[in-house]
């Protein structure tokens, strides 16, 4: 079967689904590659490159929509590009079927079987398709960049022969994908950074990269991101009031804001209106990933890019992956090939459409002439983090009744265990030797008291108590030393395994003493 990947048609897009090296990829699962001439060149792949790849270049979209069985595209295809579509035909792109149902009624018609790359399922073995995860990385990634370029001093603090250089301000609204790879790459350019989410769970992955979680004086109880898709759940209005609150009290502190919050086919909540826009200091930059859908700043003007009246510069781009065209090709393109990966397990160069796959089920929204959408949902979930279980405070009656508890527990436990031993050596004194029970008194109370000492250190002790062992073990060669002379036979035997055992006690311990001090000891 050939894979046939077109020129985009949606204006400014420089993306393209097929790369010369996931060609041959591809080519190893037994597939043919076809691509349409100058497909690549706003990325940065010549024709020559995909030829060089084995990837046969075609001159028309037309030729190339008629000559391929799989089309792979980035963006939701055109009406013209769905006239092209052919009965068993399958379409990988990126579709927005919520919103798109005269698509799928087109995909219907002709009989082709689409899978729609946003809906891949947030699931663990999806990870390597999550195309909309590949693509928001690149977008908070990019618009620290943009936000840098826009921006009129260093992000990091420095100290110059022509004075200080204050560290900039960086406040990153939203978590997820984007979110956090704004916070990485703002970090990483040394600006003090804060990041805010309606979901705590995040709180611990914010504060691992370096910045700083802004929390809120306000109790309310969240759905976990991983229980919703990985989105935030809808905020109750009193939420929302101490969150804006929040954010006005931080506008005049902060250099940069980038605002990340956007759900598939809502409007994007507004989350940084004019008055905080007002109260910023001149210089300072907006980056709003949401300006496709209104945006989370109350000024923010689509694919533009405006400067308010206090100086303030909002940048509302659209197409910041395809700022990036080369390095979000090579993502995309990959995440296409798992995708294809799965439809092909037996890497023949045949598709096998398999709809009990979860994934595969949540992605198509076409098949074999009906419409799929929405999918069931997948059989494997996302583990949402189990809610923290409040304990309550013990009064100090009741601390006082379990503490007597447990000491009659232990006092009940250590005269039974005494009782038991007694028995056993009265057992044992019945028929051995006077000579021997004198010994073995000795022995087992040293057993008893070393028994107790040892439990009673905490395990994470253990090993730095080597020393202490060591020095027991000598105390114990000593004595069996001077045993091993005895004339009796048993004696003989116990005293030589007491040399024997404590030896090795010994050796092992200045051996794993001596590993332990090599880790903290430079090279």
């Amino acid at each position: 079967m050939k894979i046939g990947v077109p020129k985009e048609l949606y204006e400014g897009e420089a993306r393209v689904a097929l790369t010369p090296d996931s060609a041959k990829q591809l080519q190893k699962l037994g597939y043919d590659c076809v691509i349409e001439t100058g497909a690549g060149a706003l990325a940065g792949f010549a024709d020559k490159d995909y030829k060089e790849a084995g990837v046969e270049v075609v001159k028309t979209a037309a030729a190339l929509w008629k000559a391929a069985e799989i089309v792979a595209k980035v963006r939701q295809p055109e009406a013209v590009e769905l006239k092209r579509l052919t009965k068993g035909q399958t379409l990988i792109s990126f579709f927005n079927p919520a919103a798109n149902e005269a698509g799928m009624e087109a995909a219907k018609v002709k009989g082709a079987n689409v899978i729609a790359m946003e809906m891949v399922p947030r699931i663990s073995r999806a990870q390597k398709m999550d195309a909309l995860s590949s693509m928001a990385n690149i977008a908070g990634y990019r618009a620290v960049i943009e936000a840098s370029n826009n921006f009129g001093r260093f992000f990091t603090g420095q100290i110059t022969a022509a004075g200080k250089v204050p560290p900039a301000k960086v406040l990153v609204v939203g978590a997820g994908v984007a979110g956090l790879a704004a916070i990485g790459t703002s970090t990483s350019l040394g600006a003090i950074t804060y990041a805010f989410d309606v979901r705590p769970e995040v709180a611990e992955q914010v504060e691992s990269m370096g910045a700083q979680f802004v929390y809120l004086d306000f109790e309310e109880e969240q759905q976990d991101g991983a229980a919703t898709g990985g989105y935030a759940a809808v905020s109750s209005p009193e939420f929302r009031e101490a969150q804006l609150a929040k954010f006005l009290e931080l506008a005049p502190e902060v250099d940069i804001v980038i605002t990340t919050a956007l759900i598939p086919n809502r409007e994007a909540p507004e989350l940084w209106t004019a008055e905080m826009v007002a109260a910023m200091k001149p210089g300072s930059v907006i980056v709003d990933l949401a300006a496709e859908k209104g945006g989370n700043c109350k000024l923010t003007v689509m694919d533009e890019k405006i400067v308010t009246d206090n100086g303030v510069t909002i940048v509302g781009y659209t197409d910041f992956p395809s700022r990036m065209a080369a390095q979000a090709s090579t993502l995309y393109s990959t995440n296409i090939r798992h995708m294809l990966t799965d439809l092909t397990p037996d890497k023949d160069g045949q598709i096998n459409h398999n709809m009990e796959d979860d994934v595969i089920r949540g992605a198509t929204v076409t098949y074999a002439g009906e419409i799929t959408f929405p999918p069931p949902p997948p059989k494997i979930k996302a583990i949402a983090a189990k809610p923290k279980e409040v304990v309550p405070e013990l009064t100090a009656e009741e601390k006082r009744a379990a503490e007597v508890a447990a000491f009659k527990a232990q006092t009940k436990n250590q005269v039974i265990l005494l009782s038991v031993g007694a028995a056993l050596l009265l057992g044992v004194g019945l028929v051995a030797p006077a000579s021997f029970m004198q010994h073995f008194i000795v022995f087992v109370l040293s057993v008893f008291i070393g028994f107790q000492v040892i439990w009673g250190v905490a395990h994470s002790l253990h090993t730095p108590l080597m020393a202490v062992t060591n020095a027991i073990s000598s105390i114990i060669i000593l004595g069996a030393l001077m045993q091993i002379g005895s004339g009796s036979f048993l004696v003989i035997l116990l005293a030589s395994l007491s040399v024997f055992m404590a030896g090795i006690n010994i050796f092992g311990g200045f051996l794993v003493t001596r590993r332990m001090l090599a880790m903290f000891q430079k090279s």
